[in-house]
């Protein structure tokens, strides 16, 4: 039988699941479900499923591919992760409990008003809309380059029907559904990960402790930066950007912290943070020991490999170096990531715009229609993507929208470390004023200085505005808890 095919039944025997388990917890519906799960979550289902929301189709392959350029050196990043994961746990997890509102930018209306209250939701919903999008696009172009060109189908069409099976089985229950099923996806994700190192360790003839001395002995084997102060992998600089990425990237993302939500008691939604960030650590250490074996096999077998490091991984796994098995796993833990990731974005953006823009939070036929507006916009997004065709769009798409959490850093920062009371009306101009100075400044600075910004840009954006609302606020010697 044609691969293809095998990988299309295998796939849809895949998603035949989700939709099973979508119609076993989904049986509760309404907003209320849709939008906080009737917090009944299972603290240990969240942590296992918000490991798979976090790293989409793009993580899946570009992590192992980044280690021909950087080795073992985003390790520094990922320690940096989890006291993030730490600092949520303890600081903004709290404060979203006494939140009465299922979103967390109601934070900002109770702190400021209500244009930051908007602002801070609309960055959100724009990073958000044009990140996930992006995310799906590159999955889409895999399996549609895989498989589907050879079964004749178009793009669109591929699009449509990826995007229609994600709204399917999140728009009746939205997060009380995908608590369980991106636990699900998290798992199948992980297991081929695992079966794919175990492959390329086999056609090296290595078992597992091989595969580990293999990687020990290997030029990629470096872990830490400790000489290159212009190195954006330093490991001062890894290690703080990795604190304040996790800081704004779940943090002080709907996304992310909505699944906690569903968590009925503050002590377990810690309990989730705390080994959700742990567990991002040997995770990520997998991908980078897939990176590691890949290299040494394409080295050993003398394979020619692709110039973009992207593409390292989906050569290798599909185009018959391994046992053909490697395929369909790579097809599936591409496929998980993304599903993953694309649904909790397109729940998580509903349930924004919902409350935060259209504040319907009651209404559950604007709900039902606002997610059908999302999945439109996804496809007309990637759609976009294909007709420019153009993979350092994306990459740019990425940098931008990085800008976008800046700005809401920098108001959090200001509401929680400060008393001050800053004046609505110049919130949304000192937000949109922080990310176009830093994209000057690193202009500037890459013709300039010859130094290019990394990680570190993100805290630059989050000073910016913080320094901005400062120089508009004025003091407060009454204001108490915030």
């Amino acid at each position: 039988m044609n691969p293809s095919i095998w990988i299309i039944i295998i796939l849809a025997g895949y998603y035949g699941l989700l939709m099973l388990v979508s119609s076993l917890v989904g049986k509760q519906r309404g907003n209320e479900a849709f939008f906080t799960g009737n917090k009944q979550s299972p603290w240990y289902i969240v942590a296992i499923g918000m490991v798979g929301t976090s790293v989409s189709g793009v993580s899946f392959i570009s992590v192992p591919g980044m280690v021909r350029e950087n080795n073992f050196l985003y390790m520094q990043t990922v320690v940096g992760f989890f006291f993030g994961y730490l600092l949520i746990a303890n600081v903004l997890l709290p404060l979203y409990y006494k939140l009465e509102s299922a979103s967390i930018y109601e934070y900002l209306q109770k702190r400021f008003g209500p244009k930051a209250y908007k602002t801070g939701a609309g960055f959100f919903i724009l990073a958000k809309s044009i990140g996930a999008a992006a995310k799906a696009y590159i999955v889409v172009l895999i399996l549609q380059t895989l498989v589907l060109n050879q079964l004749g189908v178009p793009f669109a069409l591929t699009t449509a029907v990826f995007i229609f099976m994600i709204w399917l089985y999140t728009y009746r229950s939205g997060i009380k559904t995908l608590v369980w099923t991106d636990a699900l996806q998290t798992l199948f994700l992980v297991g081929s990960l695992i079966w794919i190192i175990l492959e390329f360790g086999h056609a090296l003839g290595k078992d597992i402790p091989g595969i580990a001395e293999t990687i020990r002995t290997s030029p990629y084997c470096r872990w830490i930066e400790l000489s290159d102060w212009h190195s954006k992998q330093h490991v001062v600089k890894q290690f703080f950007s990795g604190i304040f990425i996790a800081l704004v990237m779940t943090g002080l993302d709907q996304d992310m912290i909505q699944k906690n939500r569903t968590i009925r008691l503050l002590r377990e939604s810690r309990k989730n943070m705390y080994w959700y960030g742990f567990a991002f650590i040997p995770l990520n250490l997998l991908f980078l020991t897939l990176g590691g074996i890949m290299l040494t096999f394409a080295t050993q077998k003398g394979i020619q490999l692709p110039v973009n490091s992207d593409e390292i991984l989906p050569m290798l796994a599909t185009q018959g170096y391994l046992n053909p098995i490697v395929t369909i796993l790579f097809s599936i833990g591409i496929v998980s990531a993304a599903f993953s990731s694309a649904d909790s974005s397109m729940t998580a953006l509903t349930t924004s715009f919902c409350i935060d823009i259209a504040e319907k939070q009651d209404d559950e036929r604007y709900r039902k229609w606002t997610h059908v507006g999302f999945a439109f916009l996804f496809i007309i997004i990637i759609l976009m993507f294909r007709l420019v065709n153009n993979r350092s769009l994306i990459d740019a798409i990425y940098v931008i929208v990085s800008y976008t959490y800046g700005p809401l850093l920098g108001l959090f920062s200001f509401g929680l470390l400060t008393k001050r009371v800053a004046t609505d009306r110049f919130i949304p101009w000192i937000a949109v004023s922080s990310p176009i100075f830093c994209f000057i400044l690193q202009s500037v600075s890459q013709s300039w200085l010859n130094y290019s910004f990394g990680y570190e840009l993100l805290m630059l954006n989050g000073l910016f505005t913080f320094t901005g609302l400062w120089l508009t606020s004025k003091p407060n010697t009454t204001y108490g808890n915030h």
